[in-house]
């Protein structure tokens, strides 16, 4: 069985972060494990409080991980600080992490800044060059660019400057755009849009731990990166589509509709 190793936050509502990530990995198949950041006290409605874990007990869980059952793949997820990025850093060189995909995760649904401002240089230049793939949405790729990411023609533009600054692939996400929902595929040769209709919806809390999770399963699996990213956003958006409702604010997307007895 292959396996895949989420580095991410707590989220207790079920939604997002380790559980959404959990949830993925599991109805694609695959053997999830998990090695928590940080414990959230959240809902459909917001981020109530946010308790980081240690930076040697983060270290400790990652040690246990690797040295026993060795992920084919890791997402990562919320970051909340320069001492948590530091160990991550260290510990995805020391067991040479295969198929790393980071999930540029710095603000929640409900608008809550989960990661310390201070830490942001050093995720540009230290962590998100160790991505195999990454996964910024509009707003995330304007403030790590530090420009107008909007129009396709900005897209494009961003995901070369992604190339050229971090390396990787740049899976640039449109769940922001009011008209569309387009993706931006870009391996630093070719560029594939993944088109698709924008859903009328606001059960979106996890889409992107969702899909980052799912293009983990993907590369863990042995899939190209294009063919793990196609199987991921078809997946994302039959799980919105399903129009499960739950909570009183951004509702959860349904990870299990594929497991609905007809």
């Amino acid at each position: 069985m292959k396996t895949v190793l989420t580095i991410a936050g707590s989220d207790c509502s079920g939604g997002a972060g380790i559980q959404a990530d959990l949830k993925t990995i599991t109805t694609r198949g695959l053997y999830g494990e998990s090695v928590i950041t940080a414990l959230t006290a959240q809902n459909t409605m917001g981020v109530a409080e946010i308790l980081p874990v240690s930076p040697d007990f983060l270290e400790k869980q990652l040690e246990c991980v690797f040295t026993d059952i060795v992920p084919d793949a890791v997402k990562v997820g919320m970051i909340t600080g320069v001492e948590q990025m530091e160990v991550i850093a260290r510990c995805l060189k020391k067991y040479q992490a295969r198929h790393v995909v980071v999930d540029t995760v710095m603000v929640s649904t409900s608008g809550r800044h989960l990661m310390e401002p201070e830490a942001m240089e050093y995720y540009c230049t230290r962590l998100l060059p160790m991505a195999e793939l990454y996964t910024p949405n509009l707003p995330e790729a304007e403030a790590l660019l530090k420009t107008t990411v909007k129009t396709r023609e900005e897209r494009v533009a961003a995901a070369r400057e992604f190339a050229l600054q971090y390396r990787g692939i740049i899976y640039l996400k449109g769940g922001h755009d009011a008209v569309c929902a387009d993706d931006l595929f870009y391996d630093g040769k070719e560029f594939m849009w993944l088109e698709e209709k924008r859903i009328e919806s606001s059960n979106t809390h996890g889409t992107g731990c969702t899909l980052s999770s799912a293009i983990a399963c993907g590369l863990a699996m042995g899939l190209s990166a294009k063919d793990s990213v196609r199987q991921a956003k078809e997946y994302v958006t039959g799980a919105i589509a399903d129009g499960m409702e739950l909570g009183k604010g951004n509702g959860p997307l349904n990870h299990m509709y594929q497991m609905k007895k007809s």
